[in-house]
C-alpha cells in the first residue's frame, strides 16, 4: 500500500486494518538519504548496497526508487539476491555480488550481467575460464583484504594476482576496492591503516579506479571515496557514525498492535519464568510481535516501546509471537485491542532500539519479520 502515514493520533483506530504490525518505509526520505550521500562524495557517484533484502526494508521497491534518482551501481552479497534484483532493474544498471560466485554460478552470472567481486585467486581463475568458454570479455570488481581479514585478496597474494591480472586478457576489470572495518568510529586508527593499504593496492594496480567508502566511510573525507562510494545503513536512516548526530532520515517505522490489556495485583509473575514481578498493582498490555518478528530477546526487562510520547517499558521475557508492557503510565482505557503502539518512529531510533538491545542498528534493521504488514509510502 503506497501513500500511508502514521501518527501517534492514529494509534487507537489504526489497527483497524487487521494486521498484526504495520512496517512503514518511507521512499521519499530514502531517497533525500541518497541525495545527501551522493553531494557529499561528489564528485564520486555513490552505489547504493540493497543486500539482505535492502537491509529487510525491500529489494525490489527501494532499488526501483534508487534507480529513479539516479543510482545505477547496486551491491548485493549473494548470488541468489543478484538473480532476484536484476529483472526489476533497466539494462544500464549493474549489480554486484560482494561474495562473489559460488562454482556453478558463473554462467547464469555471465548470461543476466552480474558482475562478481573477486576476493581470490580461485574465483579469478573460476571466471576467467568462463570468459574462455564464452569467448567474451567478461566484467569483475577486485576485492583487496586491507585489514579486516574477513573478504578479498590478502597483501601476500597481491603480486600474483597482479601477473594474472597482465596475462589475461577475458576479464574487464571495472575496479579495485576493499571494505573499512572501523569506519564507523571516525577516531579509530584503523581507518588510516586501511587508507594507507589501500593507497598501496592502487599503486600496485593503477590501471584501475578505486572503490571504497561505505557509509562511515562516505563522512571520513575525500581521500576515502575513490570514484565510486557504496553505503549502505546510511541509506535506510541508520547513523553512519557512532557517537555523531545522525545526518540521515530515518525511514523505517515500525508500529505494532495490542492483541489484550489486563490489571494485575502486586507480585504477578509476568512471562516465561517469571523473569518480571510486579510491586504494586499494574496495568500491563500484550503486543503482537516478538523474536520471530526482529523483537530481539534480548530487550527483556530492558527495551520499550512509546505510545503518545510516553515509554512502556517491557516487562518479562519476550516471547516467539508476543511481549508484555507496562502501560501504567497510560491513562486508563487508552490502549485497547488493535491499538498500535510504536517501536521505531519520532520516539524511538534505529540506535535506540539497538542500545537497548545490546547489539547495532544492521541486526535490527534486518531482523524485522515479514508478517507485518509493509506500506510504501
Amino acid at each position: 500500500m503506497d501513500g500511508v502515514t502514521r501518527t501517534d493520533s492514529q494509534s487507537e483506530e489504526a489497527g483497524a486494518g487487521g494486521a498484526s504490525g504495520y512496517l512503514t518505509i518511507d521512499l521519499a526520505a530514502l531517497a533525500r538519504n541518497y541525495e545527501r550521500l551522493c553531494a557529499e562524495v561528489a564528485p564520486a557517484r555513490a552505489a547504493a548496497v540493497v543486500k539482505a533484502d535492502a537491509y529487510g526494508l525491500g529489494a525490489a521497491r527501494v532499488a526501483e526508487r534508487l534507480y529513479a534518482h539516479g543510482c545505477r551501481d547496486f551491491f548485493v552479497a549473494q548470488f541468489v539476491e543478484a538473480l532476484a534484483l536484476r529483472p526489476v532493474l533497466a539494462a544500464d544498471a549493474t549489480v554486484f555480488v560482494l561474495n562473489g560466485l559460488q562454482p556453478g554460478n558463473e554462467f547464469p552470472a555471465a548470461r543476466d550481467g552480474i558482475v562478481p567481486v573477486i576476493n581470490s585467486l580461485e574465483q579469478w581463475r573460476q571466471w576467467a575460464d568462463a570468459a574462455r568458454m564464452l569467448a567474451r570479455r567478461l566484467p569483475a570488481v577486485l576485492q583487496f583484504d586491507t585489514g579486516m581479514s574477513r573478504l578479498g585478496v590478502p597483501p601476500e597474494e597481491r603480486a600474483a594476482l597482479a601477473d594474472l591480472v597482465k596475462t589475461e586478457s577475458g576479464i574487464d576489470v571495472l575496479f579495485v576496492m576493499s571494505h573499512l572495518a572501523s569506519a564507523d568510529d571516525a577516531d579509530s586508527g584503523q581507518n588510516g591503516d586501511q587508507l594507507a593499504e589501500m593507497e598501496r593496492v592502487a599503486a600496485d594496480f593503477p590501471q584501475f579506479p578505486v572503490c571504497f567508502a561505505n557509509s562511515g566511510g562516505v563522512f571520513l573525507g575525500k581521500s576515502y571515496h575513490g570514484v565510486l562510494a557504496r553505503p549502505g545503513i546510511a541509506l535506510y536512516g541508520g547513523a553512519p557514525t557512532a557517537g555523531r548526530a545522525n545526518p540521515m532520515e530515518p525511514v523505517a517505522r515500525l508500529d505494532i498492535a495490542v492483541v489484550q490489556t489486563r490489571t494485575v495485583p502486586a507480585g504477578t509473575r509476568v512471562g516465561y519464568s517469571g523473569t518480571h514481578v510486579t510491586t504494586g498493582p499494574t496495568r500491563l498490555a500484550t503486543i503482537a510481535a516478538g523474536y520471530a518478528d526482529g523483537m530481539l530477546r534480548s530487550l527483556s526487562g530492558r527495551g520499550a516501546v512509546f505510545c503518545d510520547g510516553v515509554r512502556l517499558p517491557i516487562v518479562g521475557r519476550v516471547s516467539m509471537d508476543s511481549i508484555t508492557i507496562d502501560v501504567s503510565a497510560l491513562p486508563e482505557g487508552r490502549l485497547k485491542l488493535g491499538s498500535l503502539v510504536e517501536v521505531l518512529g519520532p520516539h524511538q531510533t534505529l540506535e535506540d532500539v539497538a542500545r537497548d538491545a545490546g547489539t547495532i542498528s544492521y541486526e535490527i534493521l534486518t531482523s524485522l519479520g515479514h508478517r507485518y504488514e509493509r506500506q510504501y509510502r
